[in-house]
C-alpha cells in the first residue's frame, strides 16, 4: 500500500457515474418530497406540517448517510428548495399552493433549517489509512 498523504493534497478527480446518478436521484426525490410536503402541510395543519418536515429530514439525513458525505444531504435539499420556491410563485390565474399563514412560513423556514441541520450532521469524508491520526 502506498502512502498517498493527506486527502486534501490529492488531485481532484471526476466523480463516478454511479455517484452522479445517486445525487441526481436524490435531487429528484427532494423535488417530490418538497411538493408532497407543500400539499400535506396545508391539508392537515399541525400534523401535516410535522409530517412534511419529518419526511424532508428523513430524506436529507438518509441521503447523507447513503452517500457517505454531506453532499448527500445537499442534493435533496436543493431539489426540495427548487420545488418549494416554484410552488410559492403565483400563476397569472391567481392560483397558488401556499396560503399566507403561519403554517406555510413554518414549513418554508423549518425546511430550510432542517436542511442545514442535516447537512451539518451528515458525516464528512474522513481520510483512511495507517498514517491518519484522528481523535488522538
Amino acid at each position: 500500500m502506498t502512502d498517498r498523504g493527506s486527502l486534501l493534497a490529492q488531485p481532484l478527480t471526476r466523480p463516478s457515474l454511479g455517484r452522479i446518478a445517486a445525487h441526481l436521484g436524490l435531487f429528484l426525490l427532494g423535488v417530490v418530497v418538497g411538493g408532497a410536503g407543500a400539499l400535506v402541510q396545508g391539508g392537515w395543519f399541525p400534523a401535516g406540517l410535522l409530517l412534511g418536515l419529518a419526511g424532508a429530514a428523513g430524506l436529507f439525513l438518509g441521503g447523507a448517510r447513503a452517500t457517505g458525505g454531506r453532499a448527500g444531504a445537499v442534493s435533496p435539499a436543493a431539489g426540495w428548495l427548487v420545488a418549494v420556491v416554484l410552488l410559492t410563485a403565483s400563476r397569472p390565474e391567481g392560483d397558488f399552493v401556499f396560503a399566507a399563514g403561519i403554517g406555510s412560513y413554518l414549513f418554508l423556514l423549518g425546511g430550510m433549517a432542517v436542511a442545514v441541520i442535516c447537512a451539518t450532521l451528515g458525516a464528512g469524508r474522513q481520510p483512511s489509512g495507517s498514517s491518519v491520526r484522528l481523535g488522538k
